[in-house]
């Protein structure tokens, strides 16, 4: 009933913000020089930034920019290396003939594409050979390819990583930190041929007991049966599917966005201002974040609900007792992956001490192979985006995985 009456919602707003995008530039271009001009301008700036807050479920472009290999531009394109039920492996080829460090990006199923880490992709892109985890919106998998729970989210990701071959690299950002520890530790368990070479550790809920964050709380807040009760929905008539039980990313993207209302707003009051003044710069910026913010995806509710269960409630990694179907999950199985854990000192996501908590679970690595980095200055999104993660948290990442590639 919930998404049905969401998606009632959202086809009535879509239709009116399919009205508001050329009457604002009708109105700007009707008013341009006559008397009341920039009243004009305001109307119509705040019905352009109406036109592009609606939520969607597309997966926006990665439209990977060339980049500087040697001494000259290559481009960079897509292709699917892998195909799974509920993801693509991804690969970012380049025409280039030098052997690079093969990189595997899994990035968050949490509510948004893994276009999420574009700008992690175009830094990593230039020195390494990178695929990622391209997660499906799972009201567009069909409910004959079955469930998908954090057990699958493990398989999915062994299977990416033995795809890149042995030798390779894996970097997890937030949430997959958990299954990437547990399947590399599987992998180990195994003697798995393919066990990568490194494991990086981004800003993700290894042990979400140590400083714990709003968010930490807000998933203990409730016993698991009320999440399956209030947030759980089906998806309705009209999509691939139908019928699936999934948290909705409209659910999810309401609760990051309650976290932080007032910038949320004042960003939208700013943005209309910065169309007034013709400052375009700024406006394409507000425009780039906030289509990529608004293109939410559903998560299978299986997964969801295993996540915050075994993750957020019962911390069943850092205790010792995560299992993966039946079988214990133990890093200190972990001999031959060198480890590197990297947080934000600002991070209200994910708390200083909570990825750093996987150095102490891989006991069995040697200490040269575990390394930490704490950025200063930087939140959530900046362990892993923008100017500090560019210019001072990447080249870190870059030596590390140079200094264990064979």
């Amino acid at each position: 009933m919930l998404y049905s009456m969401y998606q009632a919602q959202t086809d009535a707003l879509n239709m009116m913000r399919l009205l508001a995008a050329p009457a604002a530039t009708w109105l700007d271009m009707a008013w341009a020089g006559r008397d009341g001009a920039y009243a004009a301008r305001t109307f119509a700036a705040a019905m352009d930034v109406f036109a592009r807050a609606g939520t969607t479920h597309r997966r926006p472009a990665f439209a990977i920019a060339p980049v500087r290999v040697g001494n000259r531009d290559v481009a960079v394109r897509e292709t699917v290396a892998l195909t799974l039920p509920f993801a693509d492996l991804l690969h970012f080829e380049k025409d280039i003939t030098e052997e690079q460090p093969r990189v595997l990006v899994v990035a968050p199923l949490s509510g948004h594409f893994a276009t999420l880490l574009r700008g992690t992709v175009q830094t990593l892109v230039a020195d390494h050979d990178v695929y990622i985890t391209d997660w499906r919106n799972a009201r567009d998998v069909k409910l004959r390819d079955g469930a998908f729970d954090l057990d699958d989210f493990i398989s999915h990701t062994i299977a990416c990583i033995e795809a890149l071959g042995p030798g390779s690299h894996v970097l997890a950002v937030c949430q997959p930190t958990v299954a990437v520890l547990a399947a590399v530790a599987l992998m180990a368990e195994a003697r798995n041929p393919a066990q990568p070479a490194t494991m990086t550790l981004m800003a993700g809920p290894i042990d979400t007991r140590l400083n714990p964050t709003k968010v930490n709380e807000l998933a203990k807040s409730q016993p698991i049966e009320w999440f399956e009760r209030k947030l759980i929905s089906k998806v309705p008539l009209g999509f691939p599917g139908a019928g699936r039980r999934v948290y909705p990313g409209f659910v999810q993207l309401t609760a990051f966005m309650s976290m932080n209302m007032d910038r949320h707003v004042q960003a939208h009051r700013t943005q209309v201002r910065n169309l007034v003044n013709g400052d375009t710069e700024k406006v394409a910026a507000h425009r780039i974040f906030y289509e990529e913010y608004f293109a939410v995806m559903d998560l299978a509710a299986e997964f969801y609900l295993t996540t915050i269960r075994n993750v957020f409630q019962e911390h069943l990694l850092p205790l010792g007792r995560l299992e993966y179907r039946g079988e214990k999950v133990d890093p200190k199985a972990i001999r031959r992956t060198a480890l590197f854990t990297v947080e934000g000192e600002k991070d209200d996501i994910c708390a200083i001490g909570q990825t750093m908590a996987a150095l102490d679970l891989c006991a069995g690595l040697s200490p040269y192979m575990k390394r930490h980095h704490l950025q200063t200055g930087v939140g959530h999104y900046g362990v892993f985006n923008g100017k500090r993660w560019a210019g001072e948290i990447y080249p870190q990442v870059r030596e590390f995985i140079q200094a264990f590639s064979r």
